[in-house]
């Protein structure tokens, strides 16, 4: 690991790109009422706080106080970076039983234009939970077609690195990230993977020459090669600068020291850009690059450690790329701004409207929380019908955090994916990223090291991994769930899908946003009673019943118990023990139950928090 790329990281990450109330750089998100109606319903150890839809809202922000009057500060769930949410209800789990607390929410028409609170209402969490949440499904009636935002793409460390020969931890880099987009795509349906830096020079893409520009995109070839190859297709991200084109190639990010800069010669980037595009239309296939591919226009510029140019240079940036893209085929997709915590959407949407370049679709960033609602901004804009593609999205944007390891973080990602469902709300949201094998602040010290994958080095399942696969596993179409008692909705929440056959599946798990929990919390845990009407009466059905949780399919307390101390990486032993580990472990041997007269089988168990269960019934 390279010691100077973490600390300078480390020490820049926070920084925003200067912005300044400029004409250029300017959107018109207006200020909105607070919502009305907040409730605050107190539980075992959290309060549940719902409220009414503003319209116009992007999201919601929770406060909280020791009196009446204050002073009210955000609630922070430490998500480290985004705290509002989208839409209600929102269980505060950072209270003590017993210990009175005063709420008020905020309304935000963009995540930096917030609008004044409500009035406060007052709630104290119990010191045991009440009722237990009953889930109640209804089999008969079908609600539409599932929903499956994480089709549509996943993260990936750069692609070059499928090239890679050499080893981390004695494990080939090349081949199991390549094993790991393939499982992506296979195993999750995943159809795309999005990428930094293909503009890098270790692809070799532009160089000069006697002064006189050279593009090469041979090493562009030899990785697209290699994805498509596996039935997947790229959102090409276009990053970093080519050294020899940058205005400054001293200011690089990351280990493999991606350049920031904007370009030394606007001319030579159109060029570039149009060069490759041209290319890759030639080569793919005009009608595949226009179905199928698109371009998103750097990556978080709003950070200064990944832009070291001022926002009007990013625009020039998006006006000069979004040329270049469309003069080789005006159908060709084209997006951004591809920024950090769900800033500067608004910001280029109103370039758009004043310059009329076109934005296809709309890419932005968040981590800790569930995605922002930016279907109300594009509405202002006249642009509904564009997609939102959150091109990175994840429990945490911190390397090296051992959250990404847990049970919590896949219970998360089962919480945000049902958030993004709602009201099909989003289009494609992306988890950063899908394997260990990642370098950005050096490659992987150690197996489970807090690493943003899915999969660890050596190819083993975390359980965000799955949540993915139990998400998958879910039927085509979506019925109707009722949820009641202690924490129903805000912190236990269920899907459920009938499939062929008359199979019924519910998915149900158990989280709080608080990642102070993060290790788990046994006073969140809670009694779920399902209850599953609309079967045939009478018949037999075989009952399922698979677990993520502590004890279950996870690998990171597998390995806890088998390492010794200060051992990195596993010995052939070992790695043969994880990997009889490495399965979806059930909660109990499957059984038989048989629907009553009515058409209903109930299933008790408990769930703790964080956990997720899946409840499978099958026509015997």
């Amino acid at each position: 690991m390279t010691t100077d790329a973490r600390a300078d990281w480390e020490a820049r990450i926070g920084t925003r790109t200067e912005t300044r109330p400029d004409e250029q750089f300017a959107g018109h998100a207006p200020t909105l009422d607070p919502p009305t109606g907040l409730r605050a319903e107190p539980g075992g150890h959290q309060v549940t706080l719902t409220w009414g839809a503003v319209e116009g809202a992007v999201g919601y922000q929770v406060y909280a106080a020791d009196a009446a009057d204050g002073p009210f500060a955000p609630v922070d769930h430490a998500g480290r970076d985004v705290l509002a949410v989208p839409h209600p209800p929102y269980a505060d789990t950072t209270g003590s039983p017993g210990v009175a607390r005063w709420y008020a929410v905020t309304t935000l028409s963009d995540v930096h234009v917030e609008g004044p609170r409500s009035e406060p209402v007052q709630a104290t969490p119990l010191a045991a939970p009440g009722d237990p949440v009953r889930v109640q499904v209804d089999a008969a009636t079908p609600r539409r077609p599932l929903p499956r935002p994480w089709r549509p793409m996943i993260g990936s460390e750069h692609l070059s690195h499928l090239l890679s020969e050499d080893t981390t931890g004695g494990r080939p880099i090349g081949a199991e990230l390549t094993a790991a987009l393939e499982a992506a795509h296979t195993e999750l349906g995943v159809t795309h993977v999005r990428a930094h830096a293909i503009l890098g020079d270790d692809l070799g893409v532009y160089r000069e020459v006697g002064g006189d520009p050279v593009h090469d995109f041979s090493g562009v070839d030899r990785v697209y090669d290699h994805l498509r190859g596996l039935g997947l297709y790229p959102v090409v991200e276009l990053s970093f600068m080519p050294h020899d084109l940058a205005s400054d190639p001293d200011t690089t990010v990351f280990d493999y020291r991606a350049i920031v800069s904007p370009p030394k010669d606007w001319d030579r980037w159109h060029a570039l850009i149009r060069d490759l595009v041209e290319h890759l239309v030639e080569r793919y296939g005009r009608d595949e690059v226009i179905e199928h591919w698109s371009f998103e226009v750097w990556n978080e510029a709003n950070l200064e450690v990944f832009w070291s140019g001022t926002p009007e240079q990013y625009l020039r940036l998006y006006d000069v790329t979004a040329e270049a893209v469309k003069s080789v085929d005006a159908r060709l997709r084209v997006g951004g701004p591809s920024s950090a915590a769900a800033g500067w959407v608004e910001e280029l949407l109103a370039h758009a409207d004043r310059t009329g370049r076109p934005v296809d679709f709309v890419t932005t960033h968040t981590y800790g929380s569930p995605p922002l609602d930016f279907r109300p901004t594009l509405a202002r804009y006249g642009r509904s019908d564009v997609p939102i593609w959150w091109t990175e999205w994840g429990v945490t944007p911190t390397h090296f955090n051992e959250v990404s390891d847990a049970v919590f973080a896949g219970t998360f990602l089962l919480r945000g994916m049902a958030s993004a469902m709602r009201e099909e709300r989003i289009e494609a949201l992306s988890y950063w990223v899908v394997s260990d094998h990642f370098e950005e602040l050096g490659r992987p010290p150690a197996l489970l090291h807090g690493g943003f994958g899915l999969r660890t080095v050596g190819e083993l399942r975390k359980p965000r991994w799955w949540a993915l696969a139990l998400l998958e596993s879910l039927g085509p179409t979506e019925v109707e769930v009722e949820l009641a008692g202690d924490g129903a909705g805000s912190l236990v929440e269920a899907l459920a899908t009938t499939g062929p056959d008359g199979e019924v599946s519910v998915l149900a798990w158990n989280l709080t946003l608080d990642q102070t929990r993060a290790a788990g919390d046994p006073e969140l845990a809670r009694r779920v009673e399902l209850e599953v009407r609309g079967l045939t009466a009478g018949a037999s059905y075989r009952l399922q019943h698979h677990r993520v949780d502590a004890d279950h399919s996870d690998v990171a307390a597998v390995w806890g118990r088998l390492r010794e101390d200060g051992q990195d990486w596993p010995t052939d032993e070992q790695w043969a023990a994880l990997r009889e580990a490495d399965r979806l472990d059930r909660l109990e041997p499957d059984r038989t139950v048989t629907a009553d007269a009515s058409g209903v089988v109930t299933v008790g168990c408990d769930l703790p928090m964080p956990a997720m269960s899946r409840v499978t019934l099958t026509l015997v």
